[in-house]
């Protein structure tokens, strides 16, 4: 079996030799057994132990509660769960950090898009990223609900090509007009616009926002503070009542 000095011990997890004898001056740490010369010698399991001694300082555990958990019978329960904790807390850090890094990049992709931009064109691009999610979310909410509603017109088109019964596309015009309606109402009442111009963040009518040119990520408008018309760019706006 292997054995290995306090300072090769020491290289093979990644502490300074005053840690190694600091964790044997403590009683968390001694070592297996001592040379001729009295050089203190660490076995396999002493490594072992020294990585777990690690790990537990690493996850800011005291010396006294590392020495209390290493002299339970089952300490393994203890350290385990202590893992488990630690895996959580890690992988909800590196989460908020790929969303801080999407953050930078969607604004670095707005900025090139941009010939000219100033703080305020900045400040639009992050009120737009802000409340990206949400605006999916409610737009792929929106999209499930459409899909029995556009099977029930296919089967009513269908239907009345195939058998000349033209009954159940009027039954679909009675389910589709009201469902237009309440999503269109729905969907308004949740966006906002930001004016290219002014950089104002405003509410058009319903009329004008259902009727208007738009693209996806934007709607023709005429801006509520400025009075400029041209494509206003959506943004989530919260849930209004």
């Amino acid at each position: 079996m292997s054995k290995y000095t306090t300072g090769e011990l020491a290289k093979l997890c990644g502490v300074t030799v005053r840690t190694v004898q600091y964790y044997d001056t403590r009683g968390i740490l001694i070592p297996s057994e001592l040379s001729e010369g009295g050089r203190r010698l660490y076995s396999e399991d002493d490594v072992k132990r020294m990585k777990v001694i690690c790990f537990l300082r690493e996850a800011d555990l005291p010396i006294d509660a590392i020495a209390q958990i290493l002299r339970e019978e089952r300490p393994e329960k203890v350290i385990s769960l202590l893992i488990e904790q630690q895996e959580k807390a890690l992988s909800e850090e590196i989460l908020k950090k790929q969303e801080q890094l999407e953050k930078l990049r969607e604004l670095k992709t707005g900025l090139k898009n941009r010939a000219a931009f100033s703080l305020e064109s900045i400040g639009d691009i992050a009120v737009i990223m802000e409340g990206k999610k949400k605006l999916k979310s409610m737009r792929r909410t929106m999209l499930l609900t459409g899909i029995p509603v556009t099977a029930l017109q296919w089967f009513a088109v269908i239907f009345w090509i195939v058998r000349g019964i033209w009954r159940p596309f009027a039954v679909w015009l009675l389910v589709a007009i009201p469902w237009g309606i309440l999503v269109s109402r729905y969907y308004f009442r949740h966006v906002k616009y930001i004016c290219p111009e002014c950089h104002e963040v405003f509410k058009p009518s319903l009329k004008e926002a259902f009727w208007a040119k738009h693209t996806p990520a934007a709607r023709k408008l005429t801006c509520a503070a400025c009075g400029h018309r041209g494509f206003c760019v959506e943004i989530w706006g919260g849930d209004e009542k």
